[in-house]
């Protein structure tokens, strides 16, 4: 299992950036996981858009779902010139009807997937958590049957995240915040929040995602380090995960 960070910043993409969106590939088959702002221009450097698989998506803020647009039309002018017509399938929740509704256009098509079910694409079994957010938003713990990744999407903290994120071989937490400054009313946590997580569910890496475009982020990690111990690491485009023979998980 290979993840890929096509964006990662929270709420707006800074400067030649995009919001969050995550690739997952394994044996051949590509999962993009949300579909933030900037994010298919991105994507294009790492996995041509007729690629894709499916996509599942958290929740409907702009800063996860703004691209799912341009994706269709993307999946529309692929049509026109090479007549393929495949149905990209797109997962989401119906909890905001609204908002599932847009994912269905020409060339996709929404699938909704029950947050209380077991749910599975391709070679990814994937179980949800509801998060504290302001809108409906759904965690993910994605496995492939040998690694586990999970991602918090946005939330706040709360107490489930340790038992949801246990042993996880890769934790991607929202860390909007730097420490001591208060996310909840907003729905994300700080970097003290995302290394408590990390620690009280011994993950075997933290990768801070979802980022602030002021102050200095490294500051996040080394925040997050007087809760978690072991490897943790900003999120940028581009950074790659994967498991290794060696039982490593480099992130580079």
């Amino acid at each position: 299992m290979k993840l890929t960070v096509i964006g990662f910043w929270g709420g707006y993409p800074a400067v030649d950036g995009a919001t969050s969106s995550y690739l997952l590939e394994k044996d051949g088959y590509s999962l993009l996981i949300d579909v933030g702002s900037g994010s298919l221009s991105k994507l294009q450097k790492y996995k041509h858009v007729s690629d894709l698989d499916a996509v599942i998506v958290s929740h409907y803020h702009h800063d996860h779902v703004a691209d799912i647009g341009v994706l269709q039309y993307a999946k529309l002018i692929e049509y026109y010139v090479t007549k393929n017509d495949a149905v990209l399938p797109i997962y989401g929740h119906t909890e905001d009807n609204k908002g599932f509704k847009t994912l269905s256009h020409t060339y996709t098509k929404g699938i909704a997937y029950s947050p209380n079910e077991e749910l599975q694409i391709g070679p990814f079994t994937i179980t949800f958590l509801r998060t504290k957010h302001p809108v409906p938003c759904f965690g993910m713990r994605i496995t492939d049957g040998e690694s586990v990744v999970v991602y918090t999407a946005d939330s706040s903290y709360q107490e489930e995240w340790g038992t949801f994120a246990k042993d996880a071989d890769l934790l991607i937490t929202d860390c909007n915040y730097y420490a001591g400054l208060d996310g909840s009313k907003a729905g994300h946590m700080n970097s003290e929040e995302a290394g408590r997580i990390a620690g009280i569910a011994s993950v075997k890496q933290l990768l801070l995602s979802h980022l602030p475009q002021y102050g200095d982020r490294e500051q996040l990690i080394t925040e997050a380090r007087q809760y978690y111990t072991g490897e943790i690491q900003l999120a940028k485009e581009g950074l790659t995960w994967r498991r290794n023979n060696s039982e490593r998980f480099p992130l580079n």
